[in-house]
């Protein structure tokens, strides 16, 4: 029987999921990303807009892109682009490829199988890009189709898988940089940001239990300051959003923010001071750059007494853990309508696990009848509890088969739909087929919780303690 959820406790999709054990109380310091982990947005906004402006670029500079058109279903977060083959894929926690495409089109199981029976994914190797956030969905996009173009003779033969993937790179980053994808965002944030009601008060909840909270962005202050006031402001009456902050950094330059001993410099009004800044850090003030070790003196801690929050595993979540050894909070926002869809699934994987496990059974029996006819061929003694008849076990064998293959007829359709969990075509974030996703071993060895909100540690609580489940081994016990 399932236990009745207290009135107090989060919605399934709205917990905060703990990999290390986290004591809140311990914590004194919090420290926020903005894009994403903040200020959410409508992906599929955002990125069509990110989209246009790098076709538009591309397009600007000679390349066939005209007629190409932003599909924000195409991909997910968590998967690996392939430079040497041009292919986008999903790979296992071992680097086993589960699922691939070339450009946009799903390769068949047997393609697949050739291309990487002997090659498992190393995240340290050149060949692999790794697509850690939602700002990847239109690069993937792209590349993908461009992939395409290049297929069929429609793109320089200059270029090559690789040289795509870095055009489409630097094309993003400079539509970033030069301003007008953002300025778009600030002149209608309706259009573009998802407004989280709980938002403030949880800041507001942990500021006044006594922990520093602090923002730490990428993003430059003449971004960062419309983007806060519209998510924030309207929720903090008689007050704004800076009133949360101890300290406001933007330009972060993350992830070398961690690990190098950039100054900082004092954003004054909408300007930022030519001079590097010296002495103390100043309470309530922005700062633009700057690296960990000062935000650390600054508020008088160590590494573990931080929390830092954002949604990059790499940029925010891993370096931050392995060079400061801050523990760590990953914001997966695709995470809730999982949950939701694998809660709505649950029958159904109950009766899939039931057919899997007779599935077990029949092919474990067929395996030991087959031992027997091969002993008995050898003159040597069946194993126990066998026929000791050559055609019973062959009569017995036939039975089987034809068991198998109607088992694999009512197991195929749930299966299918377990594997379209979360997202049609890639299925669930942190699942590559029965085994965890590349992704999910990333999290699981950098951030120390994960949950799809920062407005669920509401719920948590400033006071909250949170315990890592079990590890699971195969030697446990089934339903123990």
């Amino acid at each position: 029987m399932t236990p009745t959820r207290p009135a107090f406790a989060p919605p399934p999709e709205r917990a905060v999921f703990c990999n290390r054990t986290l004591n809140m109380r311990s914590i004194q310091a919090i420290g926020f990303d903005m894009d994403y982990t903040l200020v959410h947005y409508d992906v599929k906004a955002w990125e069509a807009r990110a989209y246009a402006h790098v076709q538009q670029r591309l397009l600007a500079n000679g390349h066939p892109v005209a007629d190409l058109r932003f599909d924000p279903d195409l991909f997910s977060r968590g998967l690996i682009v392939d430079l040497q083959l041009g292919n986008i894929v999903k790979a296992n926690r071992f680097g086993y490829v589960t699922q691939a495409a070339h450009g946009v089109q799903t390769l068949t199981h047997d393609v697949q199988r050739k291309a990487y029976s002997q090659v498992w994914v190393d995240l340290s190797e050149k060949r692999w890009v790794f697509l850690n956030t939602l700002f990847s969905l239109s690069e993937a996009c792209l590349y993908a189709q461009l992939v395409d173009l290049y297929d069929a003779g429609k793109l320089s033969r200059d270029l090559d898988y690789r040289t795509i993937y870095e055009l489409v790179g630097r094309t993003m980053d400079a539509a970033h940089l030069e301003g007008q994808l953002k300025a778009e965002i600030i002149a209608a944030p309706e259009r573009f940001v998802t407004l989280d009601e709980e938002l403030a008060q949880t800041l507001l909840d942990l500021k006044q239990a006594g922990k520093k909270l602090f923002l730490a962005t990428n993003s430059e202050w003449h971004y960062t300051q419309p983007m806060m006031s519209w998510a924030f402001d309207r929720f903090l009456p008689g007050t704004n959003w800076r009133s949360l902050f101890d300290l406001v950094i933007v330009q972060a330059r993350k992830p070398s923010f961690f690990d190098g001993n950039a100054p900082f410099h004092e954003v004054i009004g909408d300007a930022v001071s030519a001079n590097a800044h010296t002495g103390p850090l100043r309470h309530g003030h922005c700062y633009r750059g700057g690296n960990a070790q000062l935000v650390q003196e600054h508020f008088g801690v160590d590494g573990e007494d931080i929390l830092y929050v954002g949604d990059h595993v790499y940029a925010d979540v891993h370096v931050s853990s392995q060079i400061r050894r801050w523990r760590t909070a990953l914001i997966l926002r695709e995470l809730e309508d999982e949950v939701q869809h694998e809660l709505a699934f649950e029958g159904d994987q109950v009766r899939l696990n039931q057919l899997m496990h007779e599935k077990e059974r029949l092919d474990h029996e067929q395996a030991t009848l087959r031992l027997a006819l091969l002993r008995i061929d050898h003159r040597e003694a069946p194993p126990s509890g066998t026929a000791t008849n050559a055609h019973t076990l062959h009569e017995r064998l036939r039975a089987l088969r034809s068991e198998s293959e109607a088992l694999d007829h009512r197991i195929a359709p749930l299966a299918r739909a377990a594997g379209e969990l979360g997202h049609a075509r890639w299925g669930p974030l942190m699942r590559a087929g029965a085994d965890k996703s590349r992704l999910a071993r990333q999290i699981e060895r950098h951030a120390d919780v994960y949950t799809s909100r920062v407005s669920n540690f509401l719920y948590l609580t400033p006071f909250g303690y949170l315990r890592a489940a079990r590890g699971s081994l195969p030697h446990d016990r089934r339903g123990h």
